[in-house]
Parts: C-alpha cells; structure tokens; sequence
C-alpha cells in the first residue's frame, strides 16, 4: 500500500472528480451505467504519481526498463529466460560492452546481469508453478534448465524447498 497525495493543479483535480464519480456510480443511488475503465485509469495514474516521487524511483527494476543500457539487456531476458545468456550476449543486446553493462546492472539493480537472470528465472518458475499445473520438468526446461535435478537445487536455494513441495505447500494455502 503506498498514500498519492497529487499536488494542486489540473491532474489534482481529474484525480479527484474521477474518484468523486467512481463512488457515486459504486454506491448504487446513480442510474446503473456500462462498465468503465475508469477505477483502472485512477490506479495507472495514482501509480504514475506515486513512482515519480518514490525515493526508490532512481534504482529498481521499473528505472532498469526504462534504462538505455539495461532496457534491451532486460527485455530480452524477459523474451527468452529459457536462453543460455551470457554476459556477451547481453552485451551485444543492448550495444554495449560487457563490463559496462555489468557496471550499469550494479549501479541500476544491485546485481549482477546473471545474477538478474537467475532470479527472474526463479520468479518465472514461482508463477508457473501457482498458477499452472505444468509439471517441474516441463517448468524446468521454460526457465533454461535441462535438468529437472538442477532446477530443483536452484529452486530450494531460491526459495527454501523443492518445487514440488512449494507447490504443494501454496495449493494448501489457497481457500478452496
């Protein structure tokens, strides 16, 4: 949860008539209308106003994105988790030289391009695995693994047990 307090001015005043009609037209006292897009055009807003004053807003993935350098390494990651990247690869994706793209990865993100790599792979499995019934193998070889065994470890060091019992431990979770 973050608070979005916009300053006076006209995006201040959208803000807050949107909001002003969005819950006269929740309320039910309104003549019922279609549908809006409207309460999704408020969070784009409310999370385009929190993210320009977020004392976070210089480092992170969202500044990584939008970064010249890190932008091209970034997407192709994104494209292709399942690639055998290399630092070189990665490198000629955003034009760069490879220590360069190193240096701008720690100064940007904190980490390492492969160490990047390796988390988003884990963050993939993570989802794949909540919200898919593909099997660990299958999982395995979409993240880049070849081998279920090794995905497995990387997995369990990743997030403290094996695939399979994460899963399993999060369906036990979930209200049926």
């Amino acid at each position: 949860m973050f608070v979005v307090r916009p300053a006076d001015g006209p995006a201040r005043s959208w803000f807050d008539a949107s909001i002003a009609y969005a819950l006269e037209e929740s309320s039910g006292k309104a003549p019922a209308r279609r549908a809006t897009k409207l309460p999704e055009l408020l969070i784009t807003e409310a999370l385009r106003m929190h993210l320009a004053t977020a004392p976070a807003a210089e480092r992170g993935w969202i500044v990584g994105l939008r970064d010249p350098l890190l932008g091209p390494a970034m997407a192709a990651i994104h494209a292709a988790p399942e690639r055998r990247w290399t630092v070189d690869d990665l490198a000629a994706e955003a034009g760069v030289s490879r220590s360069r793209l190193d240096a701008r990865f720690r100064e940007v993100l904190g980490r390492s391009p492969i160490r990047y790599l390796n988390e988003w792979r884990m963050h993939v499995a993570q989802d794949l695995l909540a919200t898919t019934d593909t099997t660990v193998a299958a999982i395995a070889r979409r993240v880049g693994y070849d081998a279920e065994e090794a995905f497995s470890r990387a997995f369990k060091r990743a997030h403290g047990r094996s695939p399979a019992l994460w899963r399993t431990a999060r369906a036990d979770r979930s209200p049926s």
